[in-house]
């Protein structure tokens, strides 16, 4: 498992839990001037993973106001990009004069070694808690000049389309099951968080040709994968409609999983079958015909769909229904 820091102020006495939250602020962030009208019993928690150079953090509170001064920078500055994707609540974020929304749906974007202020406040008196997901990235490990990512400063980057989509999917399946990875995993977590907040400030910005060849591959990957566990069911989905939707030519989808362990055919037809397979197996499906589990997935032809979900766990669907044992692994 990750290791997570978590933080309650219920651990310490009421009179004492605003100032131990702006302690701890400054510690797994940078250094603030925090305002809240709950002040005299803030219940708040706080909950950091470190993935290396990228720390992820999901953060609960009551409404406040935060900011950031140059004298806070001057004391210590980490030099870090900070996004930040608010799941409840609404408020607002200004730095460099530009001031935008600070609403679910959209990652605000902020630099550490600038003046930024923010206020959140929740929709209604049952929304006590407001909830924010924050990734902290230091600024030499995006790949495009500081002047273009300054254009993005004080303003929104979607979480609901693009990129923007798989980099808030990634920051909720970390901070939300830190118990599926080990601990050797963070190093290549890393690597996946710095690609994915590249990648999306890229394409916001229109500069994706700007990135490295390695993290325009590693993105395109992500995407791909993506785009294929949306549309399994689709039985025309293979690597041309892949390519096509992705305004890549053939030639480049092939060459960007050169260095996966499974082809763009082989990773449709795995996930496929893995599908009907769980289908399979569960018993509120049991009435349900074969062909239309192996259709549902995108297998319209049985006998085809017969012949490969054999070739690959030894025993014919049927069978594998049937079978009353501990389901076998697949034999390739």
């Amino acid at each position: 498992m990750l290791t997570v820091a978590s933080a309650d102020t219920i651990v310490v006495p009421e009179g004492e839990r605003f100032g131990f939250w702006h302690d701890l602020v400054a510690r797994e962030s940078v250094p603030m001037r925090i305002h809240s009208a709950h002040a005299a019993d803030f219940r708040a928690r706080a909950e950091v993973i470190s993935l290396g150079e990228v720390v992820l953090s999901s953060w609960q509170y009551p409404s406040l106001d935060m900011q950031r001064t140059g004298t806070f920078i001057r004391r210590s500055d980490p030099e870090m990009y900070q996004f930040a994707l608010p799941l409840s609540g609404h408020g607002g974020v200004e730095q460099e004069r530009r001031a935008n929304l600070f609403t679910p749906g959209h990652f605000a974007v902020v630099d550490t070694s600038r003046p930024h202020q923010s206020t959140h406040r929740g929709r209604s008196q049952r929304e006590s808690l407001l909830t924010t997901l924050t990734i902290l990235v230091p600024h030499n490990l995006i790949p495009l000049h500081p002047d273009k990512i300054a254009q993005l400063l004080g303003t929104n980057i979607p979480a609901t389309e693009g990129t923007g989509v798989l980099l808030s999917q990634f920051v909720r399946q970390i901070l939300t099951h830190p118990e599926q990875y080990r601990e050797s995993d963070v190093p290549l977590l890393g690597t996946v968080a710095r690609n994915l907040i590249s990648a999306a400030v890229a394409q916001h910005l229109d500069l994706t040709d700007a990135l490295p060849t390695e993290v325009r591959g590693h993105s395109l990957r992500v995407r791909v994968k993506a785009f294929i566990d949306e549309h399994l069911g689709d039985p025309d989905l293979s690597p041309s409609t892949v390519a096509a939707a992705h305004h890549v030519s053939l030639r480049s989808l092939h060459r960007a999983f050169e260095t996966e362990d499974q082809t763009v055919a082989e990773i449709i037809r795995t996930k496929r079958l893995d599908r009907c397979a769980r289908d399979l197996r569960d018993p509120l499906q049991r009435a349900r015909p074969i062909h239309s589990i192996a259709a549902r997935w995108g297998f319209p032809a049985k006998a085809h769909f017969s012949r490969v979900f054999t070739a690959a766990f030894g025993m014919s669907p049927q069978a594998f229904r049937a079978d009353p044992s501990d389901r076998p692994g697949r034999v390739r």
